[in-house]
């Protein structure tokens, strides 16, 4: 599983003109899956984006977490983060977990998400989605469930 973390002032997910998911101070995380993504996966960045300490405290360090701000969540699947470039012009997507697999993972990562974090919006699998953001910083992480990028 690889994640995208982004510290924002705020965020938002449109689609075909709607609001489907909004934050204020937090967490954007563009959030993809391999096919052998398990709970072990999911446990990891979920645990690891919460607990990031990325937020500036009264010295203006950081050294807060995402829970620690009580700041939202917007978790946003996508594909890409998987893709390879290594070779021509065209990226390649097949280390990606394919849709049908993704969707399942990444519901699960969503239910686990809420479960374990109450302020989350989301983005909607497979959908044609306008992201917005505002990045504060700018803060931006790459996480990774093991392998290598």
């Amino acid at each position: 599983m690889r994640a995208v973390v982004q510290r924002v002032s705020e965020a938002r997910v449109v689609i075909d003109g709607k609001n489907v998911g909004e934050i204020g101070h937090g967490i954007m995380l563009l959030v993809g899956f391999a096919a052998e993504d398990s709970e072990t996966e999911i446990d990891y960045i979920i645990d690891k984006t919460v607990n990031l300490r990325i937020f500036e405290d009264a010295g203006g360090k950081m050294n807060l977490s995402l829970a620690d701000v009580d700041g939202g969540l917007l978790a946003v699947p996508n594909f890409t983060l998987y893709g390879d470039t290594r070779k021509g012009r065209r990226p390649g997507y097949s280390s990606g977990a394919s849709p049908a697999i993704a969707g399942e993972i990444y519901n699960r990562f969503v239910e686990v998400l809420k479960s374990r974090y109450a302020k989350v919006e989301t983005g909607v699998f497979q959908a044609e989605m306008k992201v917005e953001l505002i990045n504060d910083g700018p803060v931006t992480l790459l996480l990774d469930s093991g392998r290598l990028f």
